[in-house]
């Protein structure tokens, strides 16, 4: 049995490699070599293949230990395996002992020229295998800091062999190192020619390997790189949800790392694989790209007659109007010779029932959990009131705006309601009538607006479906779809029930909502306390739109806390009682669906 390191052994007899599934028993050395490279194409941790590499040309040279080092793209040689059987030193690599030591310059950093002093970075520089008998005695290369080491541990390095990694363009990716080959009987002796022949041929197939895992590695970061950049540009559409596309992904994988955790329970055979984790992180970054699409006064709607400006403001100035009329009104009549007195009390109950109805209109703009009937018939009541208009409001359009007055074209001047629902209010896809906005029950979003944002997740989906995923991604689509579909089948697009969802996409869609709720960046609701989101994401478990076992894990693994400690604000973190919420015996029946609970709830999916 030779051994390389503490930690890493390698069992040999004959020409059979066991314990790491290098070769079987009595292979020639193509055999062996074909073996190895074939694993080292199959490797697809980097840290595994570094070291592999390092140890078979180890085993193959019979040498005490060796040194890998990968080219950085300051021209450096930097260490990345080191291994030392009879000093018992292992670091790099899978061990996760750091390596102290500074990278080797190929070129000197004052001069710029070429540094063939040191034997690596001559082998990276020459592109040229160096094989040197004993390091003590050679001259053209500076083993002083060899030698100081060996003064510090009593080690005398002698032999070496230093063979560039070359990539298919010929370019030098690395340099691996073996120092004091041995004999069977342990004695240090010079690399052979056949050992050296050996061992360029693993180093070549070992330049390959590492290529092709690089490049790998890059593709991955592009595609990394352009995801984020895409949800930082949906993200950067408005000032109000910036951080979203970046806070959903971190509360679902905090999710799946608690899942994964469970000992016990339903969670306990959860498991995720390296690329199920690749998948799930690609999914979360990507679960709302349709939104690319959604127009920002959509999404940003804070009041209920907001476009790209607040048309309050507009209705303010009607109820100017109607004071400003009623003032004349009396100034003519007391004018005229009417008791002044008399006028003076009209003027001033107008002026007051003026007040009062302005500032119902103004609240209701505001939007809310819950607009009841008697509310919006007061609005309707308050629009029929009428000022005179004066000049022509044909004039000044677009073409497309004016367009939309051909179906009912207004004269110049006329009487006009306080507020109204216009033809020109209804552009293409959005109705933006005064009244009909007004009106709206929840939230500030009218139907065609819902919709809209709604439709974000179908676009997403059909983006996605669009995107050749490869194997190892093809549920993306799948998860990123799924975050706003219930658990009784009542979500969108599909209307999907629990049992046909995964639970990566379960845990999409209480991360999106836990999200929504907490975040302090939204123009159209203050941001909710830890206690009030909790609350409403129990009212959602028990009308079975989140599923209860993920709720409850959201819980009692304080992943709900984690998460406020890391992107809620001080003043939102208040105590909570979780017992609360966990399931029971004789649970009550779901919140019916005009109770404040339901309220809460539909204005959080907002």
């Amino acid at each position: 049995m030779h051994k390389h390191a503490e930690g890493a052994v390698l069992e040999k007899t004959g020409t059979e490699i066991m314990a790491d599934g290098g070769v079987r028993s009595g292979a020639s050395g193509l055999e062996r070599l074909i073996e190895i490279g074939l694993a080292l194409s199959a490797e697809r941790n980097h840290d595994r293949l570094t070291e592999r590499i390092l140890l078979e040309a180890i085993d193959i040279a019979n040498s005490d230990g060796g040194t890998l080092y990968l080219r950085t793209e300051e021209n450096t040689l930097k260490f990345v395996i080191v291994r030392t059987g009879s000093l018992k030193i292992a670091m790099g690599g899978t061990t996760g002992v750091p390596i102290p030591f500074p990278g080797v310059r190929m070129y000197n950093a004052e001069t710029g020229e070429p540094n063939f002093n040191n034997v690596s970075a001559a082998a990276a520089l020459t592109k040229k295998t160096i094989n040197i008998e004993d390091a003590y005695t050679t001259e053209g290369y500076d083993f002083s800091g060899t030698k100081k080491f060996d003064q510090s541990t009593g080690y005398r390095s002698q032999s070496f062999l230093c063979i560039p990694l070359k990539n298919y363009s010929e370019e030098v990716t690395g340099v691996l190192q073996l120092i004091n080959a041995q004999d069977d009987d342990g004695k240090v002796i010079p690399f052979s020619k056949e050992v050296q022949r050996t061992v360029e041929a693993l180093a070549s197939q070992a330049a390959v390997a590492i290529d092709n895992q690089n490049l790998i590695e890059a593709q991955k970061a592009l595609m990394d790189s352009l995801i984020k950049v895409m949800a930082h540009a949906i993200d950067a559409k408005s000032p109000y949800t910036g951080g979203h596309c970046q806070r959903v992904p971190e509360l679902t994988k905090m999710l799946a790392t608690k899942a994964q955790s469970a000992t016990e329970g339903i969670f306990k055979d959860f498991k995720l694989d390296e690329q199920q984790w690749y998948e799930l992180h690609v999914a979360a970054w990507l679960h709302d790209i349709g939104k690319v699409t959604t127009p920002e006064f959509v999404v940003d709607k804070a009041t209920k007659l907001q476009t790209i400006y607040d048309r309050i403001h507009e209705v303010r100035q009607r109820f100017e109007i109607l004071r400003r009329d009623a003032e004349i009104k009396m100034l003519k009549a007391i004018a005229k010779g009417k008791n002044a007195r008399v006028e003076r009390k009209k003027f001033k109950d107008k002026c007051e029932a003026l007040t009062k109805e302005w500032a119902f209109i103004a609240e209701s703009n505001i939007g809310g959990e819950f607009m009841s009937q008697d509310k919006q018939d007061k609005v309707k009541e308050i629009a029929k009131q009428k000022y005179y208009r004066y000049f022509d409001r044909k004039l000044g359009l677009s073409w497309t705006e004016a367009k939309l007055l051909d179906k009912a074209p207004p004269p110049a001047e006329g009487w006009e309601q306080l507020l109204a629902d216009l033809p020109e209010h209804s552009e293409a896809e959005y109705n933006l009538g005064e009244v009909l906005n007004m009106c709206i029950m929840r939230g500030t979003l009218n139907d065609d607006e819902r919709r809209k944002i709604n439709d974000h997740i179908v676009l997403t989906i059909e983006m996605l479906n669009d995107m050749p995923f490869p194997k190892h991604l093809k549920k993306v689509p799948e998860y990123a779809g799924g975050h706003h579909e219930k658990i009784d089948g009542t979500g969108y697009p599909n209307k999907l029930k629990g049992e046909q969802m995964s639970w990566p996409a379960k845990m999409m869609g209480i991360a999106d909502i836990f999200e929504a709720l907490t975040a302090a960046d939204r123009p159209y609701k203050k941001a909710k306390t830890l206690s009030e989101s909790l609350k409403i994401l129990s009212f959602m478990k028990k009308d079975k739109h989140v599923d209860p076992d993920l709720f409850e894990l959201f819980l009692t693994s304080g992943a709900y806390l984690e998460y406020a400690e890391q992107f809620l604000k001080p003043e939102q973190i208040d105590k909570v009682d979780i017992s609360q919420y966990l399931q029971k015996p004789n649970t009550p029946p779901p919140t019916p669906a005009n109770s404040p609970g339901a309220a809460t709830k539909t204005q959080a999916a907002e």
